[in-house]
């Protein structure tokens, strides 16, 4: 598969991926006072619901071509240390781990029946952190030198 249909599929599947992790983060946890507690759990239930069905795909797609691309740069992935461009690629992949660890965990609990609200809004604010550092680590490694 071509680089360009690589990145474009990887592109596409994080644009969703974190574009649904902004959604829940910034909008929907505004919004939770002014609807009251029995409209958010309805609308919570039915965005996960819709998530469950979605996220899955978007996540094969998103880690598939993001391997498929450093695979490109394994050379450079086996001396991290040796340039900023390894460096911060092998940040961003230890991170992209850590968010599919959180994805795998809510999965988990959820399937248990024992994902909490805390455990949500843990796992929420914590992936929602984790790809903001990974959307500027993946512009920092073709800008940031040292």
């Amino acid at each position: 598969m071509s680089h360009f249909v690589l990145v474009t599929l990887h592109l596409f599947a994080a644009i969703m991926f974190v574009g649904t992790v902004f959604f829940e983060v910034l909008i929907l946890e505004g919004i939770r006072r002014a609807v009251g507690r029995e409209t958010m759990r309805t609308v919570e239930t039915a965005i996960g619901q819709r998530a469950r069905r979605l996220m899955p795909f978007v996540i094969a797609v998103l880690y598939s071509a993001g391997i498929a691309m450093a695979w490109r740069y394994r050379d450079e992935l086996a001396h991290p240390f040796e340039s900023s461009f390894a460096t911060l690629l092998s940040i961003k992949i230890v991170l992209a781990l850590s968010v599919l660890a959180h994805f795998i965990t809510a999965v988990t609990l959820g399937a248990r029946g024992k994902l909490r609200a805390g455990h949500f809004r843990f796992i929420h604010l914590s992936v929602f952190c984790h790809v903001v550092l990974i959307v500027f680590m993946a512009k920092a490694m073709f800008y940031v030198a040292w």
